[in-house]
């Protein structure tokens, strides 16, 4: 008895109709890869080459099916699948050569021993004056916290809020900006999980978080309108997929989240450009506002970008120019051989906020990668308007080493450090965290003589503990410290903890400022009241701006103070506290 042979697939047996279910297999596969994968259709993308030779592969692999496989592979051999092909699909494989030609061809002209010129070009870098551009930053300014920190106290406040945590979770994406004159770190927060963003999607994310960069102070921002447009939307609505719809041939970098100075959320896309033959040459031509609210999105030129944004040009980038500019200063063979005047970044960068803006901050070193800096760069990250200061002494990780050599005892880690200027000094400000990256103290590292370290609980404490080594190191004079003092009868006293360390405000009778005293360096400030006649030493105001607390370093009680008021009376309102006349 004979059995019958299996039954074939039924191929379109029609050369049009086998055509047509090519094209449609394709143009599926196509539209999935594309929804997915978001290749941009710009002919200076890689992810665009890799796109068409997908759709290529796939065209013919539906060919080969559709034409009947098995007749093409009972021939057997490379050579019958180059003979179908040639014969079924010839268009589609001169299309396949031809972007594998133009890839080959571009990356070879984009390489920089061909452009050298060209790349060095990319960044211009101005010599700047140290001590008069980066004039002695108040303590108000001073980031105390990196990334991973800030980040911790972020998520740490969103595990607080009862209503919030079974929904939603902090999404770990902060970005550091200047906000209403503050350095902060802002973050949206998340969805939970898939299922969370099935039940929420309609009101969208209800918050967002924001991490003071100087008080440590976390806070989660509700908004009246949730977030419709994020990261953690699977679909439409996911950032990177409104932007690739809205703007299929852009090249963009990664969306950086930021807030207006009113507070309203927006995603901040830059545009990349290629400069320099087909693949080389990365720059930023403009950049793409989305409104998280809405998904509205308007593109500026450069030029034209709000001054409130703060994140157009990465440090990443902007380092990876700078490289270029100082290893091709010479030409591309010195760069190789020789390297005379090569210099490059160190590894490593953070940031500070100059003139209402962010401004990335990395070390520049010599080829030889040897232990010392040459000077330091800042760039504006919205302008890339960028500066060199020359400023000899330890590289970023040496100071780290020292900082973490003066608190080894109690196992702290160093961050990566800022450049501050205090008192003239070129000096790494390095905060140090714990176990589990909470900031305990603060160091400060003098970049030509990274011997002098100072440590301290606070800023105000460590930054005097530094000015005296520096006076008793011969590297200051006296007069060089800028130290005054107050005297006068005490109008208001205010108290507050702060990382663990009591301190007393102090205003004095006829002043706004406050002057804030560590109960620990100053014990006599615990007894102190209205009406006391006191003279405190503290640190000058800084010209040009509004001090309304003044860091001080000790405070003593004159002997000629008024008597105290007793308790059992009150005292007249017409009558407040007077200085004694001299």
């Amino acid at each position: 008895m004979e059995h019958p042979s299996p039954k074939r697939p039924k191929a379109p047996k029609s050369k049009a109709g086998k055509l047509l279910v090519n094209l449609v297999v394709t143009a599926v596969v196509g539209f999935l890869y594309f929804y997915i994968v978001l290749p941009p259709l710009n002919f200076q993308s890689g992810d665009f080459y890799s796109f068409i030779g997908v759709l290529c592969v796939v065209y013919v692999l539906c060919a080969l099916v559709t034409s009947g496989m098995q007749a093409v592979t009972s021939g057997g051999g490379p050579a019958e699948y180059l003979r179908f092909i040639k014969s079924q699909c010839l268009p589609v494989g001169i299309l396949f050569l031809a972007v594998i030609l133009v890839a080959l061809v571009g990356s070879i002209i984009s390489m920089p021993i061909f452009r050298a010129g060209a790349y060095r070009d990319l960044l211009t870098v101005e010599d700047g004056q140290f001590a008069q551009d980066i004039s002695q930053i108040s303590f108000d300014k001073i980031p105390t916290l990196d990334q991973a920190s800030a980040e911790y106290l972020g998520d740490r406040q969103m595990g607080t809020l009862s209503d919030m945590v079974s929904q939603f979770e902090y999404s770990f994406d902060s970005t550091q900006i200047n906000y209403q004159g503050r350095p902060v770190r802002v973050a949206p927060i998340a969805y939970a999980d898939l299922i969370k963003w099935f039940t929420n999607r309609g009101q969208g994310l209800p918050a967002y978080v924001i991490v003071d960069m100087v008080t440590q102070e976390a806070t989660v921002v509700r908004l009246d309108e949730g977030m419709k447009y994020s990261f953690s939307e699977p679909l439409n609505r996911n950032i990177a997929r409104h932007l690739r719809f809205s703007y299929p041939t852009f090249m963009f970098g990664t969306p950086q989240f930021e807030i207006d100075e009113e507070g309203r959320p927006y995603w901040i896309a830059p545009r990349i450009v290629k400069t320099i033959g087909l693949f080389g040459g990365t720059d930023i031509q403009g950049a793409v506002l989305v409104d998280a609210i809405t998904g509205e999105s308007t593109y500026y030129e450069l030029a034209d970008i709000p001054t409130w944004v703060d994140n157009v040009f990465t440090p990443d980038l902007i380092m990876e120019q700078y490289d270029y500019h100082g290893t091709l200063v010479n030409g591309f063979i010195n760069s190789i051989f020789g390297q005379r005047d090569v210099t490059v970044t160190t590894d490593g960068s953070n940031y500070i906020a100059l003139n209402d803006d962010v401004y990335m901050y990395t070390g520049v070193t010599s080829a030889n990668a040897d232990q010392s800096n040459l000077g330091f760069l800042l760039s504006n990250q919205r302008t890339k308007e960028t500066k060199f200061y020359s400023a000899p002494g330890a590289t970023e990780r040496s100071a780290q080493s020292s900082a973490q050599g003066e608190v080894q005892d109690l196992g702290y880690n160093a961050t990566f450090p800022l450049l501050l200027n205090i008192d003239g000094q070129p000096t790494y400000f390095i905060p140090l965290k714990d176990q589990s990256n909470l900031v305990k103290m603060y160091a400060m590292v003098n970049a030509s003589q990274y011997q002098i370290v100072a440590t301290g609980t606070t800023v105000a404490q460590c930054e005097q503990e530094y000015v005296r080594m520096l006076r008793e190191g011969g590297v200051t004079q006296t007069e060089d410290v800028t130290q005054t003092e107050a005297t006068g009868v005490i109008a208001d006293i205010r108290s507050a903890v702060m990382s663990g360390n009591s301190y007393y405000f102090i205003r004095l009778d006829g002043e706004d400022a406050y002057y804030s005293l560590s109960a620990a360096q100053n014990p006599i400030a615990v007894i102190l009241n209205v009406g006391d006649r006191v003279t405190i030493q503290h640190t000058a105001p800084v010209e040009g701006e509004e001090n309304a607390i003044l860091d001080s370093s000790s405070v003593t009680l004159d002997e000629a103070a008024p008597a105290a008021v007793p308790e059992s009376q009150p005292t007249p309102a017409a009558s407040p506290a007077i200085p004694e006349t001299e």
